[in-house]
């Protein structure tokens, strides 16, 4: 569970679905374009195949996502963002007539993410950073990350490697699973305090998408395994899902992130689509109406407007996609886009965003983190290929 805690200056902001004017789906192919290459441009560290943490890089930079609390930004960015820009190769590829410009991006990528590999404890799984600078912790929310890039880089390249490597990483992430509270896995290896629904549902994702390219059983039987102990555990009476259960007390922790609720969506979608079952279409059309009511409205200090963080608003995004593959509604999406059309209307004058989406151009001078910004392409991406004018 990647704790991130800013404080926001709401106002009075708000956007309503009905006001949004939506764009074609060539404006919407041309941001995710400029802002795909612009990451590239202004973040990309040529020497080591990788990216830096912010732009500008000032190596001040206070990161509060490790385990450990505050730590100093380095030479490189850690994994977490560098799934960012990974995932939005990975569905740029798949744009309209894009396909070749962007495959050499997505094994770019791949060969970036594999520096991370650490082969020193076993099994094999990521670090949180290069394992040619220094040995770290292992997450397993990283990890499951890592196992749907390769997932996804698979079924967009064919390369047997990737998928291959998708599965290793799967064997780390169930090598974390244990009986306490009934099952799942905690935050990192090594430390048993909490069981968190970041670890776990992104978990439930990769074995999902595994099993949606090899149809293995074992895959879709862990990907249930792991659904079933989300919903036991961490989804409320809502639809929605907290961010974590204590394992000695069992105490709930009930503070809400999209991406928790979002990743479980997405997972809710393809199990009816791999199963049939309408319990787990249920499960789906729940949760993306409680996410859609809470993350709705502004809430100080945490959240504004779908907005808690980019990349987790990107997540609930993916999930809502899932939603209307099946029931071709699409009030959820043009809410959701309403907010980043403003934030991309209030760019800084690098042409990045604002960390808040409800901010007005007042940050220019702020150095802007990765994550934040690969994102955004792909989003704008994936409303191109949704097409919703």
């Amino acid at each position: 569970m990647k704790r991130i805690f800013f404080s926001l200056v709401l106002g009075g902001w708000t956007i309503t679905a009905a006001a949004q004017q939506l764009q074609p789906a060539q404006e919407y192919e041309r941001r995710a374009a400029e802002m795909f290459h612009r990451v590239w441009t202004l973040y990309r560290v040529p020497q080591h195949g990788l990216f830096s943490e912010y732009f500008p890089q000032q190596h001040k930079d206070s990161l509060t996502y490790m385990q450990d609390g505050n730590v100093q930004s380095k030479e490189v960015s850690y994994l977490w963002p560098l799934s960012g820009v990974a995932s939005s190769a990975n569905i740029m590829v798949r744009m309209r007539g894009r396909k070749a410009a962007y495959l050499p991006y997505v094994d770019s990528a791949m060969q970036a993410m594999y520096q991370y590999r650490d082969t020193s404890r076993t099994p094999a799984g990521y670090q949180a950073y290069p394992a040619k600078f220094e040995k770290v912790d292992r997450y397993y929310d990283d990890n499951g990350l890592v196992a749907i890039d390769y997932a996804e880089a698979y079924t967009n390249t064919g390369n047997p490697l990737y998928l291959a490597r998708a599965k290793e990483v799967f064997t780390f992430i169930m090598s974390g699973w244990t009986n306490v509270l009934d099952g799942g896995v905690t935050w990192l290896e090594g430390h048993h305090d909490q069981k968190p629904a970041c670890s776990n549902g992104m978990a439930t994702l990769a074995a999902l998408k595994i099993y949606g390219i090899t149809k293995e059983p074992y895959y879709l039987q862990q990907g249930i395994r792991f659904y079933e102990w989300m919903n036991q555990r961490l989804r409320d009476s809502t639809g929605l899902y907290v961010n974590d259960i204590k394992t000695v007390t069992a105490a709930i922790n009930p503070v809400y992130y999209t991406y928790n609720s979002g990743s479980m969506l997405e997972a809710a979608m393809l199990l009816y689509h791999f199963t049939k079952e309408q319990k787990y279409y249920r499960d789906a059309r729940q949760t993306a109406a409680a996410a859609f009511t809470y993350f709705g409205r502004p809430e100080k200090g945490l959240r504004s407007e779908f907005c808690d963080l980019p990349w987790f608003a990107t997540v609930l995004f993916r999930g809502y996609v899932a939603l209307y593959e099946a029931d071709k509604d699409p009030q959820y999406l043009k809410a959701m886009i309403a907010r980043i059309d403003h934030a991309w209307d209030n760019r800084d004058g690098n042409g990045l965003l604002n960390h808040n989406w409800a901010d007005a151009r007042d940050t220019a001078g702020k150095p802007k983190w990765l994550l934040d910004e690969a994102c955004i392409a792909e989003l704008y991406a994936r409303i191109a290929l949704l097409d919703l004018r």
